[in-house]
């Protein structure tokens, strides 16, 4: 019989393929996949999070199947439906109070940060928007107009403004300083601030690398969008929702954003985003932002559980309390292997940066893919991340054990250690683009 991986090559594009290592899945439940080969995985990616409950969590399939039993509609373009109005309900009362006007609900974080661009700039009558450098907003058109991760090559939108997010290993203690200092020069001249609608920020920046902002840092950054009336933008796609130990990850900051964007582990492992924001910006125009299965009420039942689930199983603080001892863990490991340049995260949000030379910090990109690589080849799944591709990113489900974060650890100092070794055949990531 064919392998899985083979057979979809011959019929599914690769238009939408970012992979690491030939993974092919037929199943799987709690934080283990099942691959087509029969070999169990440990997955310490999550659907870069999405699964954020797990696989097969019984709670989520009791929501879709009670919700398909006696379903309404497929959407909210042109019709209520009870599903999502109760999630609104739900996502209002969980945001700080200058976010909690009024919810939209779409697919994806992508489409959720490509909506707020859109609305931010027509609802204000400011045409420029600011992000950080390295930022990674979506994969849409509108929304990688807007983000600042070197990978995406789309066209950047007319009056973006990008300032750099500061890297503590990189820049040290002036890292911070650095990034105030450019942001001001910029709002003194080049970019006048009154022009500005929205700030961009993700309160731990996943995708440029896992990057965790100096303390005071995004205090700072709200305090400028006050004084100018800029809104403050909190995209918590990936890290938000318990990931970091705490529901929201703005919240170890000590900032109240105007907007929330959620997606991934929303729907935990189902399609949906959704954004909360004032009443004046999100009721700017009807008819601005949809598609025909936005507010899709299946999707919506799946969310609401997922809510239910962090809150009863008190998921946040096993993503503290897991992530506190992976850190432990990890930093361990990093005495023994010389590849190891810096450990750094919240709660399961966790970046592990690989150098060639901990003097220079060069990143060491082609062993990172190799360490993926083995790493799956011994039964754990995760992917990297960075401007440099050179962080192992790990994004487990939310209900990872103390005992399953030790067994993940173990995978993985075996593949470093094969890779600083020479045991890992370059030519085996050949074909991975990452």
């Amino acid at each position: 019989m064919t392998a899985l991986y083979e057979r979809e090559a011959q019929s599914i594009s690769t238009l939408a393929h970012l992979r690491f290592f030939p993974l092919a899945l037929t199943g799987g439940t709690g934080a283990t996949l099942r691959a087509d080969d029969g070999r169990e995985l440990l997955d310490f990616a999550a659907s870069w999070g999405a699964a954020s409950l797990g696989h097969s969590d019984p709670r989520i399939r009791a929501a879709v199947d009670h919700a398909l039993s006696d379903q309404a509609g497929a959407s909210y373009l042109s019709s209520a439906n009870a599903a999502t109005v109760q999630l609104a309900e739900k996502l209002l009362s969980l945001v700080p109070s200058r976010a909690a006007g009024r919810m939209w609900f779409g697919h994806s974080g992508s489409d959720a940060n490509e909506t707020v661009a859109r609305t931010v700039v027509a609802a204000t009558g400011r045409p420029r928007i600011i992000s950080f450098s390295g930022a990674y907003h979506g994969g849409t058109a509108g929304s990688a107009a807007v983000s600042g991760h070197p990978s995406q090559v789309i066209p950047k939108a007319h009056g973006l403004t990008l300032v750099p997010y500061p890297n503590g290993y990189a820049d040290g203690e002036q890292a911070a300083e650095k990034a105030l200092t450019e942001l001001d020069r910029l709002l003194e001249g080049p970019v006048p601030p009154q022009e500005v609608a929205a700030f961009f920020i993700e309160p731990i920046q996943s995708d440029g690398g896992m990057l965790v902002p100096p303390a005071g840092f995004f205090e700072e950054i709200e305090r400028r969008c006050r004084r100018y009336g800029i809104l403050l933008v909190s995209d918590e796609v990936k890290v938000g929702l318990g990931r970091t130990g705490q529901l929201h990850a703005f919240s170890h900051f000590g900032i109240e954003p105007d907007i929330v964007v959620f997606g991934k582990g929303l729907g935990g492992g189902l399609p949906i985003s959704a954004v909360a924001g004032p009443e004046a910006i999100m009721n700017f125009a009807p008819a601005f932002s949809f598609q025909t299965l936005h507010g899709n009420p299946v999707c919506a039942a799946a969310a609401l559980a997922v809510l239910e689930a962090i809150e009863a199983d008190r998921l946040a603080e096993n993503a503290a309390k897991v992530g506190r001892h992976l850190l432990s863990r990890l930093d361990a490991l990093k005495q023994g292997h010389r590849l190891i340049g810096d450990v750094r995260g919240k709660g399961l949000a966790i970046g592990v940066e690989l150098v060639s030379d901990r003097a220079t910090r060069k990143p060491a990109k082609r062993e990172t893919a190799m360490t993926a690589y083995r790493a799956f080849e011994n039964g754990l799944v995760l992917f990297y991340v960075g401007v440099n591709s050179n962080v192992l990113e790990l994004t487990p489900p939310l209900t990872l054990t103390i005992g399953e974060a030790d067994r993940g650890v173990e995978m993985l100092e075996m593949a470093l250690t094969d890779v600083e070794q020479g045991r890992v055949d370059l030519s085996l990531v050949s074909a991975f683009a990452g």
